[in-house]
């Protein structure tokens, strides 16, 4: 049985994650997207480990070969927990490119019987990042269409919240 895994951070959860967690699941008998904790990136996560798994987990239910889970370990470390052969990483630009090369180099040096696979992101969603998607909402800007509408709703209580 193959497994793959779809890691990142998905703070919160894009179309973009989603259209790349949907083609990766056609390509694996099952597929596990793990949720890192993430505590350093970019002054914190705006939501909960929890929070991610759930939107990741609605947004993935009619998925059958789709599982959620949270880590808080080197990426290679939790890929060989859940017996992953394979990391999947999307790719939007030349830029992501560069930096996401040097991590499957290392991840490779670490244990080379784990594959690192990349995807490209679909044109509708080459400009999408998590990091755009809260700068609009926090401007009060339409994130419709971006993210799943539980995040959108979840996106538009944080703005309510924080005035």
């Amino acid at each position: 049985m193959k497994r793959g895994m779809c890691p990142g951070t998905f703070d919160p959860v894009t179309s973009g994650h989603l259209d790349i967690i949907e083609r990766a699941s056609t390509l694996f008998d099952e597929l596990v997207v793990a949720v890192a904790y993430s505590p350093d990136k970019g002054g914190g996560p705006l939501f909960s480990i929890d929070e991610r798994c759930e939107f990741i987990e609605s947004a993935t239910s009619h998925l059958t070969n789709v599982s959620v889970r949270p880590f808080d370990t080197l990426l290679i470390e939790f890929a060989i927990e859940v017996d992953a052969s394979v990391i999947i990483k999307g790719l939007r630009a030349v830029t992501d490119f560069e930096r996401e090369f040097q991590m499957a180099q290392l991840n490779y040096r670490l244990s080379p019987d784990i594959e690192t696979m990349f995807i490209m992101a679909i044109p509708e969603f080459m400009y999408l990042s998590s990091s755009a998607v809260k700068e609009i909402a926090r401007h009060g800007g339409s994130v419709g269409g971006l993210v799943p509408e539980e995040v959108q709703q979840a996106l538009a209580r944080r703005r309510a919240g924080s005035r």
